[in-house]
């Protein structure tokens, strides 16, 4: 199978396009070579696996639906007439080997996004607002060194890993993907050292790896728990965040000190925390329990503590500096004798092995003392992180007293932001519950009689606050103490937290800050009110007293789209923050506001930095969390470098979202618009009423797209829907609602409505100014353009076709239409991502792939629609087909949920 190069598609989200053009111009050769290569392996293996016939079908299809996306001859039809043709066993095989190629072309991509940071970052080609050290540079122009340093000094950059079911990989295919990966850059590093070096070994390597892709089944036969999403995390977490951290530190210091990095005291502050939904949000998932949040915490802390470990251990080990040149402080010779009293045996072997090397000496016990806190042994293990950190202060300030500054600012430092960040923790669980759930418990405990059995949802509910209150015993405030209330409608859904706390533990009720998440239109709305009925809690006011008035709000970007629509929901959640961020102030408040976003532009998703950047005046403040969930987590954080690079895009503006000059173009803008918002909310919320409350028209959207069969996919531990049935949308949650219309190639949710509150606008010269000054309309125009680029008018009007529908099937596609017309005028831009071209030839040279896999798709759901109206059970092999396909087309849409 072989195909054009595809240029990287998340290339064009992070890099200034003078500069990313030029560089990806120059290494963009890289890229079709490694595409060329991957595709002629996967074509070698598809005959010898099926023989010349199969791979003969994928070239047909292949060819027909270019020919068909470009109009070059070939109509749909055609391609549609030789997908009919397929046995039931030849379909299957054929979207097997366009998910593959996907798999492989998604690989090359990220290669390639690796090139282009790498020599970027030769070229010095950084953007300001995407640098961080440049951002500093930005802020210290703008308000002066002393108040840029103090914004700094409290930058806080806090992503929160959830198990949201949209990674549709399994793990197995995931680590066939990543040996190839392993295997891909060993071959041009082989290359690069080397030019004329025959790379034949490797190559054999690549095609038994892509063998085994090729022969690994995509589709999960059980459901993963919650722990084994914990333990997907956790590979994150060794593979690149544990180092990537204090890498992207040692980066910001080396730009903030010049040349006296290394020898002054570090300035950059560990300024990511890192929190986890994994095992801990029980919203809907009844295989999230107690037990598992305790388990997920041990494995968490398992992991960090062996990674301290090992870092401690390499950096004592590296200590080699003679007592003579290098002698040790009073305060280390002290630290060294009470080491020696708590442990004789392990300082004694450690005496023998370096006895005029002091430094090396306390940190290898140091090491010793880690892995008994792993371990669980009383004896020797810390009883804090900061105890650790202390201790490891000792020695640097010992080592820079003996003129050794460059060891007390080197590696020892990366261990000492490891630890800041990190703790004995890892990750904070968060636990999340529906208020509903609470309200349950507590008057079925109001009604019970005294000694009488509990149900098992009140026992269960009741356990995760001796859960979290152990945790803390263990681990400290900062292992668990969130607790998030879904569906917030009242301050008295946030006291019965603190009530059921009681209930469970009366007096030793852990230490909670309870958390209001405002997912609704109306609960957005009325978001200050309940908040200024929190703050009358008793319990409340105590924290605020206990942490400088600090107070988290979540906002929810999924539900509140399902409720009132995209565009609706984007401004209701801006103003919704505006108005949260000013009741902070009145009331001196150190607000952060924790966004639910997710990875597809129906929950939140497109380019998050430009998002933050904005935010109402007020509302970041040098501090910005966000859910990083699904296919997200390893897009962002699974390769090193690309890491790194999110985190420092994200820490830029999170710091220069809060610059007066920001928050002056935010705050004015959103003045001088003020009407043309009222405008776009009242059309579009007016147009996506007309659409899901028609009657009948849950039904119709499980029929038109794969919504319920995407349920049977075991892509994650928790439920694809609240209730038993689709007969009403607030049942369905917001994941799969994204996930199937991003199915059906219409990317709905990304963007319906938009077009109609345009038109009534209707005002072009109106809406280009907006899309030039105010930043949250062109935010939403560019996400919107990506959207629709990916959306393909040929395969909706195929998938609306089965609802037999037609006033609804009209309705949507005339609203695609509507809005591709307008986003055009407002962005006056000629075509879709006209200002982004290497997205742009990324989707076109994508788009007729996945719609070889959307006529798979197509034929298998037209098979099970026709059974089902006829009572009959769906043929197992089209089921099986109808799943492939959802694997294929969510690899190579990339952004699905």
């Amino acid at each position: 199978m072989t195909s054009s190069a595809f240029p990287s598609e998340p290339a064009a989200a992070h890099h200034d396009p003078s500069a990313r053009e030029a560089v990806s111009d120059r290494i963009d050769h890289e890229l079709r070579a490694e595409v060329r290569l991957l595709g002629s392996l996967l074509g070698t293996v598809l005959a010898e696996a099926g023989g010349p016939a199969l791979l003969d079908d994928v070239e047909r299809l292949r060819a027909l639906t270019i020919a068909a996306y470009e109009g070059e001859g070939a109509s749909l039809e055609d391609a549609e007439a030789l997908v009919a043709a397929f046995t039931p066993a030849r379909a299957e095989e054929v979207a097997r080997a366009f998910t593959v190629y996907f798999h492989l072309a998604n690989l090359a991509e990220e290669h390639h996004r690796v090139r282009v940071l790498r020599t970027r970052d030769g070229a010095d080609l950084d953007a300001p607002a995407e640098s961080l050290g440049a951002a500093y540079d930005h802020l210290v122009a703008e308000i002066g060194e002393d108040a840029a340093a103090e914004r700094l000094r409290r930058l806080r950059f806090h992503p929160v890993l959830t198990a949201h079911p949209t990674e549709a990989r399994r793990r197995a295919v995931a680590s066939a993907i990543r040996r190839v990966g392993e295997l891909l850059a060993e071959r041009e590093e082989l290359l690069r050292l080397a030019p004329a070096a025959d790379p034949a070994e490797l190559d054999r390597r690549l095609a038994e790896q892509i063998d085994v892709l090729w022969r690994t089944s995509p589709i999960r036969t059980t459901r993963p728990t919650p722990l084994d999403e914990v333990r997907s995390a956790m590979n994150v977490f060794d593979q690149t965040l544990f180092e990537v951290v204090p890498r992207v530190y040692r980066q910001l210091d080396d730009r903030l000190q010049g040349r006296e990095a290394g020898l002054a005291p570090a300035v950059a502050p560990a300024f990511v925390r890192l929190g986890s939904w994994i095992a801990g949000d029980r919203d809907g998932n009844p295989f999230v329990t107690a037990e598992t949040t305790a388990a997920a915490a041990g494995i968490a802390a398992e992991h960090v503590l062996l990674g301290l470990e090992r870092a401690a251990t390499r950096v004592g080990r590296s200590l080699t500096l003679a007592e003579d040149g290098t002698p040790a402080s009073p305060e280390v010779r002290e630290l060294w004798a009470a080491q020696q009293r708590l442990a004789p045996e392990v300082t004694a072997g450690i005496g023998t092995r370096a006895p005029d090397e002091p430094h090396r000496r306390v940190l290898l016990v140091i090491a010793a003392r880690l892995r008994a806190t792993r371990e669980g042994d009383a004896t020797l293990a810390y009883g804090s992180p900061e105890e650790l950190l202390a201790e490891l202060r000792l020695v640097q300030a010992s080592l820079a007293a003996a003129g050794a500054h460059r060891s007390a600012n080197g590696e020892l430092q990366g261990l000492v932001w490891q630890v800041e960040t990190f703790g004995f923790h890892l990750a904070e669980l968060e636990v999340r519950q529906h208020s509903e759930v609470h309200r349950r418990v507590l008057a079925e405990l109001a009604e019970a009689e005294p000694g009488a059995e509990r149900s098992e949802l009140a026992a269960e509910v009741l356990a995760v606050f001796r859960t979290i209150a152990e945790l803390q015993r263990r681990g400290g405030l900062r292992a668990a103490r969130r607790y998030i209330v879904s569906f917030t409608q009242s301050a008295d859904d946030l006291a019965n937290v603190f009530r059921l706390a009681e209930a469970a533990l009366g007096d030793e009720a852990p230490v909670l800050d309870v958390i209001p998440l405002f997912e609704t239109f109306a609960d957005l709305e009325a978001s200050t009110d309940i908040l200024d009925g929190m703050l009358q809690l008793p319990q409340v006011q105590r924290r605020l007293a206990e942490t400088g008035r600090a107070v988290e709000v979540m906002l929810g970007y999924s539900d509140s789209s399902k409720d009132v629509g995209p565009v609706a929901a984007t401004l209701a959640l801006d103003a919704a923050q505006a108005r949260i961020a000013a009741w902070a102030e009145r009331n001196d408040i150190e607000l952060t506001l924790f966004h639910g976003r997710g990875g597809a532009l129906g929950r939140g998703g497109g380019r998050t930095n430009e998002a933050v950047l904005a935010q109402p005046p007020g509302s970041v403040d040098g501090r910005f969390k966000v859910t990083e969930q699904g296919e997200v987590i390893f897009a962002r954080y699974g390769d090193p470098d690309i890491a790194a690079r999110h985190l420092e895009q994200m820490a830029a503006a999170t710091l220069l979202a809060g610059s007066p000059e920001n928050e002056q173009r935010n705050r004015e803008a959103g003045a001088r618009f003020a009407g043309l918002a009222a405008r776009l909310d009242e059309a579009s919320r007016a147009r996506f009423f007309a659409l899901v409350k028609a009657e009948g028209f849950a039904p119709w959207f499980a029929r038109v797209t794969p919504m319920e069969e995407v349920g049977l996919l075991a892509l994650g531990s928790r439920p694809a829907r609240r209730g038993l049935s689709v007969s009403s949308l607030e049942d369905l949650r917001a994941i799969p609602w994204v996930f199937a219309w991003t199915q059906a190639r219409i990317n709905l949710t990304g963007w319906f409505g938009l077009g109609t509150a345009l038109a009534a606008v209707g005002d072009e010269e109106l809406l280009r100014r907006a899309y030039r000054e105010w930043p949250l309309f062109a935010s939403m125009i560019d996400n919107v353009e990506m959207s629709l680029a990916k959306a393909d008018d040929r395969l909706a009007e195929r998938y609306l076709a089965l609802g037999d529908r037609e006033e609804l099937a009209a309705l949507v596609l005339d609203e695609l239409a509507l809005t591709r017309e307008w986003v055009l005028r407002a962005s006056g831009h000629d075509e879709l991502l006209a200002e982004q071209p290497v997205l742009q030839r990324a989707v076109r040279l994508r788009s007729p792939y996945v719609d070889a896999l959307s006529l798979l798709q197509l034929r298998a759901l037209r098979a099970v629609r026709e059974e089902q109206t006829a009572g009959a059970t769906p043929d197992e092999h089209e089921l099986r087909l109808l799943l492939l396909a959802v694997n294929g087309i969510a690899a190579g849409l990339q952004n699905t949920g």
